[in-house]
């Protein structure tokens, strides 16, 4: 394998000519590990990193490599055998822009049973829905658009929320508050993302003011 370069193929060259298995598999624990210092950039202590390099070893040897291996050797017929054809995603998105995970959250707020908590997924969605489409089209979009887009990908079972939410905008304080509370619920894993750019700001803005307070007693000095 050219990756590993000719030097390691004859060390695995010489493994194979070792009698003894016990000393035969102690070397090849060796090889390996020799094979994880020439591309250090994929080091990685996993299972299926550590199972690759096995895998590896048992093709440098022609198959013929005979230790005691933590993983089975892999079969001839699976070398140079074409991967598995991924299935190409069959969603029909009605807003491309908007992506997939937008129609969840809708599906989602039509299957919610407590009238606030649907208010509130509702207007979370609307502000996310248009932050993703001035994303993608760079430029404005007015609000009317977005609740439009709402009642349609909906198929208007949102229809009655949506009429109460639009009266207030998207910008309204009310409908900031309820999206900025959803965005903040345990459920969405962005949330903790939030948290730590909060912190950021204050630990930011407790290091701002050290060294103003610094610069200021030098200047008084």
């Amino acid at each position: 394998m050219k990756e590993y370069g000719s030097s390691v193929q004859k060390l695995v060259n010489y493994i194979l000519t070792i009698a003894d298995e016990e000393q035969r598999t102690k070397y090849a624990y060796l090889m390996v590990e020799v094979m994880k210092q020439i591309h250090p950039n994929m080091k990685d202590n996993s299972q299926d990193y550590s199972k690759k390099l096995w895998d590896d070893l048992y093709i440098m040897s022609n198959f013929e490599l005979n230790v005691q291996s933590p993983f089975p050797p892999p079969s001839p017929e699976s070398l140079g055998k074409a991967p598995r054809k991924v299935a190409y995603n069959q969603h029909n998105l009605k807003f491309k822009h908007y992506g997939r995970n937008v129609e969840l959250l809708i599906l989602r707020a039509i299957a919610e049973e407590k009238e606030d908590d649907k208010k509130i997924l509702v207007a979370y969605i609307a502000r996310l829905m248009k932050g993703f489409y001035v994303t993608w089209n760079k430029e404005s979009v007015d609000d009317a658009v977005i609740w439009q887009n709402i009642k349609e990908m909906s198929e208007n079972l949102l229809g009655t929320i949506v009429d109460e939410l639009s009266q207030e905008g998207l910008g309204h304080a009310k409908v900031a508050n309820n999206a900025r509370n959803a965005y903040n619920a345990p459920e969405y894993p962005n949330s903790n993302n939030n948290n730590r750019n909060n912190n950021y700001r204050k630990n930011n803005f407790r290091s701002n003011n050290n060294n103003n307070r610094n610069n200021n007693f030098r200047k008084n000095k």
